[in-house]
């Protein structure tokens, strides 16, 4: 294996890690092994698991890793053609909404597969939002969703708020030496969803944003959280490209709650209501039949709800 891929992972991680002092360290351990040949022998996958777990013992940051670049990005080396890949793979994904559902009972449902960027997916979130705007209550499931946008994610969450004087979020950046806030938008296409309650759906594969998506709420009250413990990475990252297919994924940030003054690496985000992943849906839906059962005046509403109630498992 290249000594100059692995040296060229190191300069990135110096140049541009959140905790510098910890990119020094995981270095110096590094260079010492590499100087030792300790990794001649490895090929790409084993050398980057390797590398990834030694990083990992020094660091405890899940977002940083050497890993092997998938096919179709062999031949994006550049930022503008790793941000057009980007851009065709969301809207493949049809921008990480991958459904939207009225159940019975009038319960909107939304599963997300990733948290899209509004510049590019924006008017998926609206279309979205606005599919569910007349439920009396919405399920988000995240259990599949592996992370995404900031500003994806105070987007979706502006829907839930009245106004713009929520502060969900901030990001520390170590490139600026700023931190950015994240507060609601003022300005949102379709109508707020309000007054009416939001379940959030999380496994041990929720991570990234999807964990700032349930993080935030959870902070402010405005979403119960039924299921797993997520993954625990809260370090937004940039990819690097040291070869057409060996990367390095770096954080360069990271997260401040505004509520807890702090984030949720290493330690995930521990729901409200724990339980399995694949038990997590019935749950949610079926404290959400309770609330409409409670609170809906329509009887065709009222039959559905306790229709679908009457065949939930118990």
């Amino acid at each position: 294996m290249s000594k100059t891929l692995i040296e060229d992972a190191l300069t990135k991680l110096r140049e541009h890690y959140v905790f510098p002092e910890k990119a020094d360290e995981a270095a110096v351990a590094i260079q010492r092994r590499l100087d030792a040949g300790e990794y001649d022998d490895l090929d790409e996958a084993a050398l980057c698991e390797r590398i990834t777990g030694q990083l990992f013992d020094i660091c405890a940051d899940k977002h940083l890793r050497l890993r092997v670049r998938q096919p179709d990005l062999h031949d994006a080396m550049t930022e503008d053609e790793l941000t057009a890949l980007w851009r065709e793979h969301e809207a493949l994904n049809n921008y990480g909404v991958a459904r939207v559902e009225r159940r019975a009972g009038n319960i909107g449902f939304i599963d997300l597969s990733l948290i899209t960027d509004p510049s590019n997916g924006g008017r998926a979130i609206a279309a979205a939002m606005e599919l569910v705007s007349r439920t009396y209550a919405l399920i988000v499931d995240l259990r599949t969703c592996r992370g995404g946008s900031p500003d994806g994610v105070i987007m979706w969450h502006s829907y839930l708020f009245p106004d713009s004087e929520t502060h969900l979020n901030s990001i520390y950046s170590r490139a600026t030496g700023v931190t950015r806030q994240y507060w609601t938008m003022s300005y949102l296409p379709g109508e707020r969803y309000l007054d009416r309650p939001v379940y959030v759906l999380t496994s041990d594969l929720t991570f990234s944003g999807a964990e700032e998506f349930g993080y935030n709420l959870q902070s402010r009250g405005r979403a119960t959280l039924i299921g797993e413990t997520t993954r625990g990475g809260a370090h937004p990252t940039e990819f690097y490209p040291l070869t057409p297919t060996v990367e390095i994924t770096v954080p360069i940030a990271r997260s401040i709650n505004p509520v807890t003054g702090t984030n949720w690496e290493g330690t995930g985000v521990t729901p409200d209501i724990a339980v399995q992943a694949d038990r997590a849906f019935d749950v949610a839906y079926r404290k959400a039949l309770e609330h409409v059962l409670e609170t809906a005046t329509r009887s065709t509403v009222q039959t559905e709800a306790r229709a679908a109630l009457a065949e939930l498992p118990e």
